[in-house]
């Protein structure tokens, strides 16, 4: 076997739950192969690059060897090469910033005015 879709080896390697997914982050931009944009039928061979963008996160995976059926995550590094950075793992383990308004019960649904407060009130938070 020479070339595999992308959706099924990234479903192979584990990178997404199932190919669905995979075939849906494909057509959504967030993955690429050797920097290029693609469509989830398109062919991966060995010594490609693959980045996948899930969430704040971007991965990147090199093919070593083509797979077309789902393995053990103890095998997937027989098959790629995870050269993904340290900086982009440790997004993983950053603390998740909640923030929750408190309105006294009762009191209905914000005015326009005050949702022009709590929206600006938010964006200040993110910036």
């Amino acid at each position: 076997m020479a070339e595999v879709r992308i959706d099924k080896y990234l479903w192979a390697i584990r990178a997404f739950k199932t190919r669905t997914e995979a075939a849906d982050a494909c057509k959504g931009g967030k993955v690429k192969i050797n920097g290029g944009d693609i469509k989830p039928s398109r062919d991966v061979k060995i010594g490609d690059t693959i980045t996948v963008r899930k969430g704040a996160i971007l991965f990147t995976y090199k093919v070593k060897e083509i797979l077309d059926k789902r393995v053990g995550a103890s095998l997937v590094e027989n098959y790629a090469d995870n050269l993904t950075p340290q900086e982009e793992l440790d997004k993983m383990r950053a603390p998740v910033e909640t923030f929750f308004l408190k309105r006294e019960r009762g009191s209905g649904r914000p005015t326009k005015k005050e949702r022009r407060e709590l929206d600006n009130l938010m964006d200040n938070l993110y910036e």
